[in-house]
């Protein structure tokens, strides 16, 4: 398989997981850098979870993906953000 190749066709919706700790502001922070990445996205859509214990939450935001580019730099934003413990 080379590089250019993709396991996905653009455009799609693709849904990412977001992991952090249950704190004030984190699902607002997150929807910002998805906002960014995905000007069309809509807030209401994001799915979110507790932990058993509720230490975590996790949201579920499904993006408008338009190619590998955008995906990638959006899993990198996430995953660089202070808040963000993981990113799926």
């Amino acid at each position: 398989m080379k590089l250019e190749d993709s396991l996905i066709d653009y455009p799609c919706d693709f849904p990412i997981k977001v992991l952090g700790l249950s704190q004030k502001g984190f699902a607002q922070a997150v929807m910002e850098v998805v906002v960014r990445h995905d000007p069309e996205f809509k807030a209401g859509s994001i799915e979110m979870r507790s932990s058993s214990k509720a230490r975590y939450i996790s949201l579920t935001c499904t993006v408008r993906a338009t190619s590998r580019g955008q995906l990638d730099a959006l899993y990198q934003e996430l995953c660089d953000h202070p808040m963000v413990v993981m990113v799926l």
